[in-house]
Formats: C-alpha cells, structure tokens, sequence
C-alpha cells in the first residue's frame, strides 16, 4: 500500500514538472509541444462532478453526539475498587481518526499493570480497535456493551480522516500535545493497511475551501506530514469559487463496512462479547476480569463521573449516492464525503445539546450551505 501510495504521488509530481517544462517547450514546437500540450489538456480536463444537492435526493438525517472535553481525550489508569482501570475516551470528533494511535497508548498503559485478561467497556471504534490490539499482544478480551454495531455513536460518523475537533487549544499542554501528534501519525499508518474494500477505507482527494488566505499555508490538522500531494490552489474560476484552497490526499472511512469488519475480527480471534449496561463502578466488582479498558465514550459522565465531558452534538444530511463524485471538501460549516452508502453532508458542531432528534431547521440549513457550495462548481 505505501509503495502505491508513493506512486501515485511520484506520478503527481512527475506531472506538475512535465507542465512547467512542457509550457516552456511549446514556443520552440516539435515533439516537446505535443507532450506538453496533452499535459495541459489532462490537466484541464479535471473536473469535479457536481454534488446534485436537493431535498428529494435526501435519503436520511442522522444524529450523534460527540464525547467532547476541552481538555482533550482522557488516557491514564487508575485503581477503582478492586480493579485497574484505563480510560481511553473523550475523543470529540475524532474518534474514529484517532482510534488506532490512542488505542495502542492505552494498551501499552494496561499492559504495563501485569494483567494478562481485560474487560473492554464499550464496542464502538475505540473499544473494537482496544480489544483487536489486545488481542494482537497474546491477551484475552471481552467486550462489555450496550450496543452493538449498528447501533453504536460510531456508525453515525462522517468518517473522514482529519483529527479536529476534539479538544479546546487554549485548554491543552505541551505533554497533550505531543502525545495527539503521536497518536495522529500511529493512527494514519494503522488506516494505510487497511485500504481497500474489505475494511471500506480509501484514499481521497480532498479541498480545503477558503475565501481568505490561512495564517499558515499548508497548516493541517495533526502536521502536513500527514496529508500526502499537499497544493496550494489559487484559481476560483477551476476550484468551487473560493480563493483560498488547499488540496490535499486523506482517507474516508465507511462505518458501516468498517466497524462491522473489525467486529468480525476480533470475534474470528476468539473474542467474546457480553451486551450488558454498566451503570456505575460499583458493576465493576462483578466482572470475571482482574482489569478494565474503559472505552465508552460518552457513557464515561455517569459511569465514572467525568462531569468534564459534555456532548457535542452533530446532525449529518445524507443524500442518494453518486458514484461519480471523487473528491471531498470542507468549506467552513460544510463539508461533503462521498460514501458508498450516500453523499454525506455536514453539518453541526452544538455543545452541551444532549438531544438526537433531526431539527429540520438544521436540515435546511446543511442543504442550502453545500448547495452554495456547488454554485461555483464548472459546469
């Protein structure tokens, strides 16, 4: 996959070379203006297939709640009662882009206390990717949930690879600071191996739209080292309108075809999987295993009495497929991914709204975001 990946990059940049030196060529004639010239053309034959954003193209609204804490994920081990515990949780927006580099942190941390069986609270993204790990290292898993895929806070994730939205800038540390970064680059290599249709993982060309020029130019998310083919665009007329874009190659990731995949490995692997509610740490005492992984989001407020950590909520609009559409883009508020399973439209970002009803005023205003979005669109 990476020897792949670095050809398709070495084809791009051979690419942007042969233009700049084809362009000087075509004054002189010859053959080096005809090679040149078909450069040019496949370049101006790029062209984004419009998203066909409309209301009777909607299929559904989907809701989540984000486990948000200004602070950051929470990643330590503690003593409750008579168990070990370490928290893996908090990761607001970026669970499921995170999960892989957090994840081996807090198996690393666990795997430190000597116990050789855990109990993993939780079977979304972090709690699948916990066990997976600790299956990996020769240890024994039981998962401990609620719910189930399809039914956990992971499947109504957009998906996309981009570690945002999880903590408050001005809240966090250096230490913090250096462990996300670290987590970020586990992560990205983790999702690399698991491209192609089995685990519905893909790469993406993606566009960073902006009507004013950022403090920083190639300023990502996580450091730019994480987003391969990485340009600075400045022509609206081919690029949605916008003056401002940053076109960069990151990963989409389907939870429904992923979180199903790992769920399918770790019970391939031996795992087992226990559906219960866990209403407080007091429950914990019951459990056959000596040590817990606790990966259940949300649910930490009540389980473990974070009162740190507060929903952050999101609506998501998802519209017919287009198999057509090739890229994603962030445009401010909007924000469009192209799954197998529909064109997903973003979306909101509300703090402490514990609801998961659709607000149809949400919806109007999702659609009539992205559809602006399209107006700049060559046709």
């Amino acid at each position: 996959m990476k020897a792949t990946l670095s050809r398709n990059v070495e084809r791009r940049a051979f690419l942007r070379s042969s233009l700049a030196a084809g362009a000087l060529a075509l004054a002189s004639g010859g053959v080096e203006s005809r090679v040149a010239a078909a450069f040019l053309a496949a370049e101006e034959r790029r062209r984004f297939a419009p998203v066909k954003v409309a209301r009777e193209r909607l299929i559904r609204t989907v809701v989540g709640l984000r486990p948000y804490r200004a602070e950051g994920f929470v990643l330590r081990t503690e003593r409750v009662g008579e168990k070990t515990v370490t928290h893996n949780y908090g990761h607001g927006g970026s669970g499921i882009t995170l999960s892989w580099g957090v994840s081996e942190m807090a198996v690393e941390q666990a795997r430190a206390t000597g116990h050789r069986s855990f109990a993993v609270l939780g079977c979304g993204v972090m709690g699948l990717t916990t066990a997976r790990l600790l299956q990996r290292r020769g240890l024994g898993a039981t998962i401990y949930a609620r719910e189930l895929p399809p039914e956990t806070t992971s499947n109504v994730a957009g998906g996309f690879w981009f570690p945002t939205s999880l903590h408050d800038p001005s809240k966090v540390d250096a230490a913090y600071v250096k462990q996300y970064k670290a987590a970020c680059r586990v992560s990205q290599l983790a999702f690399q191996s698991l491209v192609g249709e089995q685990y519905g993982v893909r790469w993406m060309e993606t566009f960073l739209l902006r009507r004013e020029p950022p403090a920083v130019e190639h300023e990502l998310p996580g450091g730019a080292h994480l987003y391969p083919d990485t340009i600075v665009r400045r022509d609206p007329k081919r690029y949605f309108g916008f003056k401002h874009v940053t076109q960069f190659t990151t990963m989409l990731i389907e939870p429904a075809v992923y979180l199903n995949a790992l769920l399918r490995d770790y019970l391939i692997a031996g795992g087992r999987v226990v559906v219960r509610e866990l209403r407080g740490p007091e429950e914990l005492a019951a459990l056959p295993e000596p040590a817990v992984i606790n990966c259940t989001g949300l649910g930490s407020r009540a389980l473990f009495g974070d009162e740190r950590l507060v929903p952050v909520r999101g609506q998501l609009e998802v519209l017919l497929p287009q198999p057509e559409i090739d890229y994603c883009y962030l445009a401010g508020a909007n924000y469009m991914f192209p799954r197998r399973d529909g064109i997903v439209l973003g979306g909101t970002f509300e703090h402490d709204r514990w609801t998961l009803e659709a607000d149809p005023a949400q919806t109007a205003t999702i659609l009539e975001g992205n559809a602006e979005v399209m107006k700049g669109v060559r046709r």
